[in-house]
């Protein structure tokens, strides 16, 4: 007998994941504490943080987690990921972005080096067992890919398996050359549960009825689908006789094929998306039960492209999924409607989205 928070694993047979999880604030309550604080997030831009002693404060999933963590690069030309929290007392440390010799809590004077090894601590003459590692400020794990600073809090796995299925796809299109375009950049409020947004992106399924007009004229339906690896999936995209497509070097695994864009989802909450133009992100960020921030970035290499393809026109392709996935947010809260039922040609994605979702929160 299947329990409550289990998804089979043939997706055959197997129902979606409880509708409850969409809604429950419990349920959102262990998602934070059982997937985001153990997940990978993008928490900055490389380009942003080149000369050593520069710093950059931000706080981690606002609205989710809350943590205030700081960027900085040392002298030695190191980037690292620090609390932004100062061990004496608990002081915000660094206030604003800047270049600083050292950081310095305002409270107190407490002061630490780029690397977050304490320093200096006024008035602390007398005390015994001073410092100790715990008045160092506590570092996280920080790695580079593309334009993308990553980062977690206690990882649930190894980066490099995270970020695999991406980096053996796309390393051949120079990521780490693509540029941020703070103009083609936004951020959607939307009513409905993050997981629902994920799910709407995780399947193709939906395209040739809610995008009929935008990316529906773009892509050779009958061929679009969907691999999927351990820790995401990504979806391939394509492109309709005339439509324009990558030029794949030989050994790609697609060469031959008219690929008009690759949409890569990362566990739990992130989607790197690649077509001729560039990249563009979106961070599914979750606010509350039935509220989410989504946080569109784009990266371009090729300006000139823009206009084509796949990639053109995602400002109305984002309306329109914000409509469908707030209109889901509404039904998933009948108390006629518990589970559903998987196409097992087109919806591969987010049955592998539910079975992680089921294994993190049953």
């Amino acid at each position: 007998m299947t329990s409550p928070m289990q998804v089979e694993t043939d997706i055959r047979k197997a129902g979606t994941i409880p509708s409850r999880v969409y809604y429950d604030p419990e349920l959102y309550n262990h998602a934070r504490e059982r997937i985001f604080e153990r997940s990978w997030q993008l928490v900055g831009d490389t380009a942003q943080l080149k000369a050593p002693g520069h710093v950059i404060p931000f706080t981690l999933l606002e609205g989710c987690l809350d943590e205030a963590l700081v960027l900085t690069r040392s002298n030695d030309g190191i980037a690292h990921c620090l609390s932004n929290v100062c061990t004496h007392r608990g002081t915000i440390v660094v206030e604003g972005e800047g270049h600083l010799q050292t950081l310095r809590c305002r409270y107190h004077g407490r002061r630490f080096d780029l690397d977050g090894c304490f320093k200096f601590m006024p008035e602390f003459d007398e005390a015994e067992d001073f410092p100790s590692d715990s008045d160092n400020l506590p570092s996280l794990s920080l790695h580079e890919w593309g334009p993308f600073f990553f980062s977690s809090l206690d990882p649930m796995c190894d980066f490099g398996e995270w970020i695999r299925p991406v980096a053996e796809r796309m390393d051949w299109l120079r990521p780490e050359k693509c540029q941020a375009r703070p103009d083609l950049s936004q951020d959607y409020l939307i009513q409905a549960n993050w997981a629902l947004y994920c799910d709407n992106y995780l399947e193709g399924f939906h395209v040739p009825y809610v995008h009929a007009g935008s990316l529906g004229d773009k892509l050779d339906y009958e061929q679009y689908h969907t691999e999927v690896h351990e820790w995401g999936s990504v979806q391939i995209g394509i492109a309709k006789d005339g439509e324009p497509a990558f030029d794949l070097p030989k050994g790609h695994p697609d060469y031959g094929k008219q690929i008009a864009g690759y949409y890569f989802w990362l566990f739990p909450n992130l989607m790197l998306n690649f077509y001729l133009w560039g990249i563009s992100v979106n961070i599914v960020q979750p606010i509350g039960p039935t509220t989410t921030r989504i946080i569109y970035q784009s990266y371009v290499s090729d300006a000139s492209k823009l206009g084509e393809g796949a990639g053109s026109n995602l400002y109305r392709i984002e309306m329109e999924d914000e409509e469908i996935v707030e209109s889901a947010q509404k039904g998933v809260r009948s108390r006629l409607y518990d589970r559903g039922r998987y196409s097992p040609s087109r919806e591969k994605g987010p049955h592998h989205f539910h079975r992680l979702l089921a294994s993190f929160l049953g």
